[in-house]
C-alpha cells in the first residue's frame, strides 16, 4: 500500500508537522505500507486557486508532482489544525486544486489543537469536503489537544495515550484501505 500524508499548515510556529512526521514515520514502520510520502503545504506553498490542476496551462511548481503523489496513493491522511472554527484557508486552497486524485480513496484525518477541543468543528468540515470530492472518510478521526503536551519541541511524542490512539487510528486505516483495493483489484478483474 502506498499512502499519502498531507501536513496542512503554514502558519508560524505550527505543531502540525511534528504530529504528521509522528504518523509518517509509525506508517513506514509498517511492513504492509510500501511507500509513505509527506506533502508539507507550506513548502509547496500553491498560490490562492484560480482553477484546478487538469485545468491549468501552466500549473505552479510542484502542483504536478502534488498530483502524482496523491494519484499514486492508496490512501490519504490529512493532518490539520483548526483555525477560527474551521479547515485553515491554506489548506482548502491547497485540496481544491485537485478532484480525481481523490476518487474513491479513504481519506483519514488527524486534528492538531493547542486547546482540549481538539479541532473537533474542523474534523466535521472536513468530513463534508472528503464526501464532496467522492472519497472515503474514514468514520474514526484521530484528535490531539492540548498538542505542546503530546510532542516537545523537537517532535518527541510525550504522551503514551497518544501512540495507543495513533496505532488503532493506523489499524483501521489500513483496514479500510484494504478493503477498498481490494474492490477496485475485483471491479478491474
Amino acid at each position: 500500500m502506498k499512502i499519502a500524508v498531507i501536513s496542512g499548515s503554514t502558519r508560524t510556529g505550527r505543531m502540525t508537522p511534528k504530529i504528521a512526521h509522528f504518523i509518517s514515520n509509525s506508517l513506514r514502520e509498517n511492513k504492509r505500507i510500501s511507500e509513505v510520502n509527506l506533502l508539507d503545504i507550506a513548502k509547496y506553498n500553491f498560490p490562492v486557486m484560480k482553477e484546478r490542476l487538469q485545468y491549468l496551462e501552466t500549473p505552479p511548481e510542484g502542483m504536478v508532482e502534488f498530483s502524482d503523489y496523491l494519484n499514486q496513493a492508496d490512501s490519504i491522511i490529512i493532518v490539520s489544525p483548526e483555525y477560527n472554527g474551521g479547515i485553515p484557508g491554506s489548506l482548502k486552497n491547497t485540496l481544491d486544486y485537485f478532484y480525481k486524485e481523490y476518487n474513491r480513496k479513504p481519506i483519514a484525518i488527524v486534528t492538531v489543537s493547542a486547546g482540549k477541543f481538539s479541532g473537533v468543528n474542523m474534523s466535521h468540515d472536513l468530513q463534508k469536503l472528503i464526501l464532496k470530492l467522492k472519497a472515503f472518510p474514514l468514520p474514526s478521526t484521530l484528535m490531539i489537544g492540548e498538542v505542546y503536551k503530546a510532542v516537545d519541541d523537537m517532535g518527541n511524542v510525550l504522551d503514551e495515550r497518544f501512540i495507543k490512539s495513533s496505532e488503532k487510528f493506523i489499524e483501521e486505516l489500513l483496514w479500510f484501505t484494504q478493503a477498498l483495493v481490494r474492490q477496485k483489484e475485483a471491479t478491474i478483474e
